[in-house]
């Protein structure tokens, strides 16, 4: 007991000797050690020699009631650590420190976040779902205007086909080509990019939802690179602009799937020939595309050509082949793996159109590279537009660069 009070009046000089400031630390580590006797008795949390080396907290001292002993050890540490200058003091430990819980995340709401932090990120934050950095839906997934995006993979690809081109056709007049010794096997050059024009011009009075206007440019070459005997020509270069709007939406749907925007636009394809081998056309058409978290996303597209007079129609039939809607599918295995499906039709009896199944296969650490070893099949009408009336099989294989 001697020891004891000796140990108490040290407590209480140590707290007499601090500044102003500590004063009140003081005066309640006393409070303490005078209400020892009646103190509920608790199992002891850590003993003496685990406490020492941890940041103290009187409630900490207070349960020791077990051990006269180690509460008073503890009480001393605490005092001494209340006496030290505050860059010297170590932190408290996190199991103490004064926390509230995380708030509940639904999976099933793609731009759900997991953490609410300031992010630089933009349309690379991964805490936003797949369309919502691919159109910079919300604010959050913004990268601003006149940057340029990737839109369609660029990829450079070794294609081979079930059959040599076939002599190129067309409805319209004086547009049937000459046969060429095409080989089946070809080089394939893809480019595309795009960048934001304008943003803001509906939902400026919205906090979160961005809507914005884009340009986008794709083009697409096939390359009779092995093809010596006649110099190793581009057999068709397809240049395809396009403009289009979006707007973000939110809507819930069966199954925990999510509308997320819908989109107007326009385009023009041509492949930059002259006759006979000339063939282009212009359509609009309305978008959207729905998710299911980042797993599954689903856009489609529904068009409508634009009418041209019949002296200036290069192919007066190609929406019967290459179809007046399409709809895609991406499923993300994981980050390394994604498999996509598109499928074009005419929506007409004939059912003609085109599908084509493929496979993107992460090159290096998918977190930091947009590399990806790419695999595609296509099967039906419109693989190039010089062809778009021939049905074609070809399996393509190379590396694309994705989401730059």
């Amino acid at each position: 007991m001697a020891k004891f009070k000796r140990r108490q009046r040290a407590a209480l000089r140590a707290a007499q000797d601090r500044s102003p400031l500590t004063t009140w630390h003081g005066a309640a580590l006393a409070a303490l050690l005078a209400g020892v006797g009646a103190a509920h008795a608790q199992p002891a949390d850590k003993p003496a020699s685990s406490l020492a080396s941890d940041q103290l907290t009187w409630q900490q001292c207070q349960r020791l009631a077990d051990s006269k002993d180690a509460r008073l050890a503890c009480f001393d540490r605490w005092a001494q650590q209340q006496t030290l200058p505050a860059a010297a003091v170590p932190g408290a430990p996190p199991v103490l420190a004064s926390t509230q819980p995380a708030p509940p995340v639904d999976a099933s709401i793609p731009a759900t976040r997991v953490v609410a932090v300031a992010t630089e990120q933009g349309c690379r934050d991964r805490q936003y779902s797949t369309f919502s950095r691919f159109w910079e839906l919300e604010e959050g997934s913004d990268c601003g205007t006149f940057g340029f995006r990737g839109y369609r993979p660029l990829n450079v690809s070794i294609s081979a086909a079930t059959h040599k081109p076939d002599v190129p056709t067309s409805p319209a007049a004086d547009h049937t080509g000459t046969a060429v010794d095409y080989q089946a096997n070809e080089m394939r050059l893809g480019l595309s990019m795009r960048t934001k024009l304008a943003q803001g011009l509906l939902t400026s009075n919205d906090p979160q939802k961005k809507d914005s206007l884009w340009f986008a440019y794709s083009q697409q070459s096939t390359w009779q690179l092995f093809n010596g005997e006649i110099s190793r020509p581009f057999r068709s270069t397809d240049h395809e602009p396009e403009m289009m709007y979006v707007y973000p939406a939110d809507f819930r749907l069966p199954f925990g799937w999510r509308w997320r925007y819908l989109g107007v636009g326009i385009v023009h394809q041509s492949n930059g020939q002259s006759l006979p081998l000339s063939r282009s056309w212009n359509r609009t058409y309305l978008m959207g595309g729905m998710e299911l978290d980042d797993r599954f996303q689903v856009s489609a597209r529904i068009w409508k050509r634009w009418k041209e007079n019949a002296d200036s129609d290069d192919n007066p039939d190609i929406a019967d082949y290459i179809g007046r809607a399409e709809v895609t599918g991406r499923w993300n295995y994981d980050r390394d793996n994604t498999f996509g499906m598109t499928v074009r039709n005419n929506l007409r009896d004939s059912g003609r159109g085109s599908i084509r199944l493929e496979w993107f296969k992460a090159i290096g650490n998918p977190v930091t590279s947009n590399l990806r070893f790419h695999t595609q099949l296509f099967h039906g009408y419109g693989d190039t537009l010089v062809d778009y009336n021939r049905k074609r099989t070809v399996l393509s294989i190379g590396v694309s660069l994705v989401d730059f």
